[in-house]
């Protein structure tokens, strides 16, 4: 059975705080919308995260390609699922578009795991080595 989309608000800091703190209503709406969206059709949590990626790259945000790029990360969505999502974009959104896009997913997978221990870095994409001989 897929991952369901949590609906328990988020710490997001900075603006989204301070909207908070001016209009909580708005905020306890808005957090309610985004939920009723999650739950209106029969996607999972990790697939819900990949199309709000995409949907955000598509816009050209990079503040919402960030946190959808960490909330899929969250949900053990692999690197380079991720960075497939701005190649599949490009034919649509051209590419210096999906070059911005690329470099959003790349630094929202810095960030993430950045925090993660040491141990656990590991979902960065491994290359083989070559020798040279």
């Amino acid at each position: 059975m897929p991952k369901k989309a949590t609906t328990a608000p988020r710490t997001r800091g900075g603006a989204y705080d301070r909207l908070r703190e001016l209009a909580p209503a708005v905020v306890d709406a808005y957090e309610g919308l985004s939920a009723a969206t999650r739950e209106a059709g029969p996607l999972g949590a990790t697939s819900v995260a990949l199309f709000k990626v995409a949907i955000s790259i598509g816009r050209g945000s990079s503040r919402t390609t960030h946190a959808h790029a960490r909330k899929a990360l969250e949900l053990e969505v692999e690197p380079d699922v991720l960075r497939h999502i701005p190649i599949l974009a490009l034919p649509t959104i051209g590419l210096p578009a999906a070059l911005d896009a690329m470099r959003w997913i790349d630094e929202s997978i810095a960030e993430f795991e950045a925090r993660l221990p040491a141990p656990a870095k590991t979902t960065r994409r491994s290359r083989p080595s070559r020798s040279r001989r």
